[in-house]
């Protein structure tokens, strides 16, 4: 066992700062990496402020951050995929039963026993509870860890292990590409990624958003057409007309105004996680045989996947880098939604706490 440095949050309101936790040292089917840069999903922010109580409640301290990506330093005896040197990435999931039908299948991300990046128990019994991405290194077991192209800037490849997967997965399950009509709902960190997938799968392209002034940036991201959600005449022109809607809107909204823009057998998918329940009208669904779907991360083969389809495409997040003594105005600025459109942490930054 070794010391890491970290970032940590010590309850649900104290700000988050510096400290060491205990990482194991590798065994023979571990990768150690070295982490160079963590993104910042707002599930972080959820996360260490317990907002998830009822579900998932937070162990502290808590060393968020499952988007993360570095230079492997050390490798075990057994493992064939990785050496020192390489460039590699971890994302929201560390390890799984690796026997169950889900983990055989390669959507390991549907495994009972699924161990999550941080805020899980860890098997390994090194803390209470799995520690994140906002430290120096991390010990994980090889199955888990994926290859990053080598010419991707690593700043904007770390938001891919989350929300690059959350949004490329439900687009190739539901078969998105070239004489299709897709629509993104939301223009933020998940949205702006699905913008540039449904562009490089060769669909035609809407977003839908709430603010006229995103217009500009929908179009730079690869939109054909931009409809203000709260115009009620942009809306109706596209009455019955989408194959696939990816809905990646937290905050309370009408999900019936997007199942009517469905084509027959066409599908609405959640990524995005409002906290109260939707209101559905089952007309909305049952004229035209409509589908309302969610969708989580991908798995381990999918992922590494999307990783590859980026390095061909030259794709990676918008991001802003900052340094880690700024992690607590950054969680500010993403309440307000003040970020285009990912945190990426630089953590070389904690060698000088």
């Amino acid at each position: 066992m070794y010391k890491s440095r970290a970032y940590s949050a010590a309850s649900a309101t104290s700000p988050m700062g510096s400290t060491q936790i205990p990482r194991r040292d590798p065994t023979d089917a571990d990768v150690q990496i070295e982490i160079l840069y963590c993104g910042i999903c707002h599930s972080d922010l959820h996360t260490v402020r317990n907002e998830w109580k009822d579900v998932w409640p937070t162990v502290y301290p808590c060393v968020p951050g499952h988007e993360i990506v570095g230079r492997v330093a050390r490798v075990g005896s057994r493992v064939t995929k990785f050496k020192p040197g390489d460039l590699a990435a971890v994302g929201c999931l560390v390890d799984s039963d690796g026997t169950c039908p889900h983990c055989r299948g390669g959507v390991e991300q549907f495994c009972a026993g699924a161990t999550f990046t941080y805020n899980a128990p860890d098997r390994h019994g090194t803390a209470p509870v799995t520690y994140g991405g906002y430290s120096d290194s991390i010990v994980v077991n090889e199955r888990f860890v994926v290859r990053v192209p080598k010419n991707l800037s690593l700043a904007g490849a770390a938001p891919l292990l989350c929300a690059g997967i959350t949004t490329y997965s439900p687009m190739r399950h539901w078969r998105v590409g070239k004489g299709k009509k897709v629509g993104i709902v939301g223009l933020g960190g998940l949205g702006h990624m699905g913008v540039k997938f449904a562009h490089a799968f060769g669909a035609r392209v809407v977003v839908f958003t709430t603010s006229p002034g995103k217009r500009e940036d929908a179009l730079r991201l690869g939109a054909d057409e931009v409809v203000v959600s709260r115009n009620a005449n942009e809306m109706q022109k596209h009455a019955g007309s989408f194959d696939f809607i990816l809905d990646c809107v937290s905050a309370d909204h009408d999900i019936n105004a997007y199942l009517q823009l469905l084509r027959p057998d066409g599908t609405v998918t959640l990524v995005g996680a409002p906290e109260k329940p939707l209101a559905v009208s089952a007309f909305s669904l049952l004229f035209g045989r409509r589908s309302l779907a969610g969708s989580p991360i991908g798995g381990l083969a999918e992922t590494q996947e999307m990783l590859d389809f980026c390095g061909e495409h030259g794709i990676t997040s918008d991001v802003e880098v900052i340094p880690i003594q700024k992690v607590n105005e950054a969680y500010e600025r993403l309440v307000r939604a003040d970020v285009k459109y990912r945190f990426c942490i630089d953590m070389a930054s904690l060698k000088a706490e």
